[in-house]
């Protein structure tokens, strides 16, 4: 099954956090098959905090949407993630967006997530790696739920720093 996961770190080293999320998953058998751009990201409800590191990830597993889950608590717990404030400081937390055109309402898990549609964090990198991805519920595209979000946060797209080309015979 197809899947899209939205991983946010605003403490410690956030790239390494999110680096270390994405090869545990490999290691659970949840195999990354596109990356969005890494995003810094004002944060969202509870303001007083750092600035997230974003990315969203499409990735492919035989886990089911509930063994997933289970997963990704493990690996929130093993890159010491301490439930707090809502919405507070993390070293990680991961999301399932979406499952394919799964949708699930139960106490343990909601698919599609139920602010996808609300937050620039999670559909301005959603929206560069499928833009036209449908949502399920919400029977739009994502580059239509972006432009009509009415998030104000900001949304920064990390660029990737150059290599310095090898230096030449003097």
């Amino acid at each position: 099954m197809k899947y899209f996961l939205s991983l946010g770190s605003n403490l410690g080293d956030r790239k390494k956090n999110i680096s270390r999320a994405l090869a545990f998953l490999n290691d659970e058998g949840v195999k990354t098959l596109h990356l969005s751009s890494l995003y810094k990201t004002q944060p969202v409800g509870y303001s007083d905090q750092p600035w997230f590191y974003n990315q969203v990830v499409e990735v492919g597993t035989r886990l089911n949407p509930y063994d997933l889950l289970g997963v990704i608590k493990r690996i929130e717990l093993k890159l010491k993630r301490q439930p707090a404030v809502p919405d507070g400081p993390r070293t990680l937390d991961i999301d399932i967006l979406l499952a394919e055109k799964s949708i699930i309402q139960t106490k343990k898990l909601i698919i599609p997530h139920p602010r996808l549609d609300k937050r620039n964090f999670i559909l301005t990198p959603l929206k560069e790696l499928s833009p036209d991805t449908f949502h399920p519920v919400l029977r739009q595209k994502i580059r239509d739920l972006l432009k009509k979000s009415g998030d104000p946060s900001l949304v920064i797209k990390l660029k990737k720093r150059k290599k310095r080309a090898p230096a030449g015979p003097a």
